[in-house]
């Protein structure tokens, strides 16, 4: 005879919110334990605030969560936050953990939505350090922050789709990299070093990777040697268009990482402000779009109906 625990419904099976306080005024104090009640593949928008504080937490949304938004009360103040780099050593991997096991907030599911939260990496500049680590489709970030080093957001899934807007995501090296596409708009996208903003390793048949439109690049104080971009594979597409580029962006704009890379790159500009969107010195192997071209190129058309 089955019990009656066993065949209880979760009590969580509904579109009733569900509140996080690392205080211990919500129902959760961590926000790993709230995203563990909902139930796999929910039909219904089911959201999880998260009030102000600092939520020292490993996370990760698994595949058969779906439908989720995760909502902080206040962008600046709550954090949820890990310290792990690739270069560290264990006993289990002694030569380290590498890149992509080093995420603050790995995504799995499909349809989440981020708002209002600051997801970091706030390890020592030892090696590459993930704060946001996506695989899943149709995810949406808004005023969101994302901090950390080298290889701060990895937009890990060829084919997945995310939407950033109103963000502000900072790195060093290679700060937004990955095969994912991503439409960026309205966010700053801030430089801590002279090197790379973007690594794309779009597929080849994937008509687009990085569009960013609307976006302002800035950098810390001193910083002013800063490539748009180098293709971490062949293919690598970027494009900013309606962007104001700070003057820390180099005249040459773009890197080929490799120099056969330059002969696939699909590196591109439009509608660019600022003293850092000066085209005379770009590479050769960059193209800047003209209106018509620029004009068909809409987040609907990169990323369908997410909005």
């Amino acid at each position: 005879m089955v019990s009656q625990t066993l065949t209880a419904a979760n009590k969580y099976d509904n579109p009733d919110t569900l509140f996080v306080a690392r205080d211990g005024t919500g129902e959760f104090r961590n926000i790993d334990d709230a995203i563990e009640v909902c139930r796999a593949f929910m039909d219904y928008h089911k959201v999880i605030f998260v009030k102000k504080g600092i939520y020292k937490e490993k996370l990760i949304i698994p595949s058969w969560l779906t439908n989720i938004e995760i909502c902080g009360e206040d962008a600046e103040q709550t954090v949820i936050t890990w310290d792990d780099h690739a270069n560290i050593r264990t006993q289990e991997r002694p030569k380290g953990m590498g890149t992509f096991r080093t995420y603050t907030l790995k995504i799995e599911g499909s349809d989440i939505t981020l708002k209002n939260i600051t997801i970091e990496n706030n390890s020592a500049r030892l090696g590459q350090a993930v704060a946001l680590h996506t695989e899943g489709d149709r995810l949406v970030f808004v005023n969101c922050r994302f901090l950390g080093h080298q290889d701060t957001v990895y937009t890990g899934v060829g084919g997945s789709r995310q939407l950033f807007r109103n963000c502000y995501i900072e790195g060093t090296t290679d700060f937004i990299f990955g095969p994912g596409t991503a439409w960026f708009e309205d966010c700053e996208i801030r430089s801590k070093a002279n090197s790379y903003i973007t690594a794309a390793s779009t597929p080849k048949d994937q008509p687009y990777g990085y569009v960013f439109n609307r976006c302002r690049l800035t950098a810390d104080e001193g910083i002013d040697k800063v490539y748009l971009g180098r293709p971490w594979r062949d293919y690598g597409y970027t494009l900013f268009m309606n962007c104001d580029l700070g003057s820390h962006i180099r005249p040459e704009g773009w890197h080929h990482w490799q120099k056969n890379r330059e002969q696939t790159a699909r590196y591109l500009e439009c509608g660019n402000t600022g003293t850092g969107a000066d085209t005379t010195g770009r590479v050769g192997w960059s193209r800047q779009l003209d209106k018509k071209e620029a004009k068909k190129i809409t987040m609907e058309e990169v990323l369908g109906h997410i909005k």
